[in-house]
């Protein structure tokens, strides 16, 4: 099994959190699109293991023109993705483009939610509201889509816990499959890192930080979500079949400007500009920079992406003594001839880790 990983890197405006390579310039949106298609025909034969997923990330993908997209699509119609993944913005979902999407073969929806209220969205600059959010998922379940994931975002600047507790409370209210939540990371070069160095916002203390994930834990798997790595919580049988690819060293291609591809042996990336992809790609000459990954390399990232996942790594693959002082106070767990991190280990769980390697 493999994964094909689309990267759509246009976005109306930027969000104030996000260092990804992305850009505004949405005149280059149809060149792009056929940049995209002219590297997949120089790369469709690079794996030897037959696709089984695709995810169109971003940016945002969800504002391609349904046209657009659809050329995406049938550059790569010879794939027949079990698990074929979208990202959207609440904004952007119409009954319409749902559908659309669907008719595509489009099966898996995730989208950006970050939070429910309207002043937190202000501040970390998303453009859409908390209205909308409710909107794109009914809207989305009106279209067919039965398996749908939202992205929520805690330890925002001025975020309580009881804004996160409701936006908590909303999501399970829902009705989706899958809930992938993130901590806010202050990124050099962001419009909050900036506003964090002036003085202008403040971080949220760890300790009310780290309650707000315990709370996130206890409250998902209460109503049946399993918390299936550090990050994600899904239904039964609907934990996301790509992104475990990343954690369960799966090989995956990764097409557009940024994007990364892994092949098990090495790793190797596009260059983050849209002008030169475009160009390199047109010409069927990208020039990736590549990493071979040593024998260490790969067994470290094994155990770095491995413990993240709730079914860990197998006992051969670290010094159980180093592991020990951990599992005697509760912060790994073993289970016949599997490490893993329980969800007080998760909090420490780079420190862990570093130990561990």
């Amino acid at each position: 099994m493999a994964g094909l990983y689309i990267h759509i890197p246009f976005c109306k405006s930027r969000c104030k959190y996000c260092d990804f390579y992305s850009t505004t310039q949405l005149q280059k949106i149809k060149e792009y699109v056929d940049a995209l298609c002219c590297e997949w025909a120089d790369r469709q034969n690079e794996l030897q293991e037959e696709i089984k997923t695709i995810y169109i990330g971003g940016g945002t993908p969800s504002i391609l023109d349904s046209s657009d997209l659809l050329k995406i699509i049938a550059c790569c119609a010879e794939l027949h993705p079990q698990e074929f993944t979208i990202e959207a913005n609440p904004g952007d979902i119409t009954l319409e483009k749902a559908t659309a999407w669907r008719a595509m073969g489009i099966n898996r929806l995730s989208i950006g939610v970050q939070s429910f209220d309207d002043e937190l969205l202000q501040l970390i600059g998303r453009r859409h509201t908390a209205e909308q959010a409710r909107q794109a998922v009914s809207i989305a379940q009106t279209a067919g889509f039965d398996n749908i994931s939202i992205d929520l975002m805690y330890a925002l600047p001025t975020q309580t816990k009881e804004q996160w507790e409701k936006d908590v409370a909303e999501a399970l209210q829902l009705g989706v499959q899958h809930i992938s939540t993130y901590g806010l990371i202050y990124e050099e070069g962001t419009v909050l890192m900036t506003l964090l160095d002036h003085g202008v916002i403040e971080t949220v203390d760890e300790d009310i930080e780290i309650q707000m994930y315990d709370y996130l834990v206890e409250q998902l798997t209460a109503h049946s979500f399993i918390h299936y790595e550090v990050s994600n919580f899904a239904l039964p049988n609907y934990q996301s079949k790509h992104n475990s690819s990343y954690w369960n060293d799966t090989p995956y291609i990764g097409l557009g400007a940024g994007a990364h591809s892994y092949d098990c042996k090495s790793r190797k990336w596009n260059i983050s500009d849209i002008d030169s992809y475009i160009q390199q790609a047109s010409a069927h000459a990208l020039l990736p920079e590549l990493e071979t990954l040593t024998e260490e390399q790969h067994h470290t990232e094994q155990i770095m992406l491995g413990l993240r996942t709730n079914q860990g790594i197998t006992i051969d693959k670290i010094d159980i003594s180093k592991a020990e002082p951990y599992i005697a106070q509760g912060l790994l767990l073993q289970h016949n001839n599997r490490i893993y991190a329980s969800t007080k280990g998760f909090h420490i769980l780079n420190r862990i880790i570093e130990d561990l390697i």
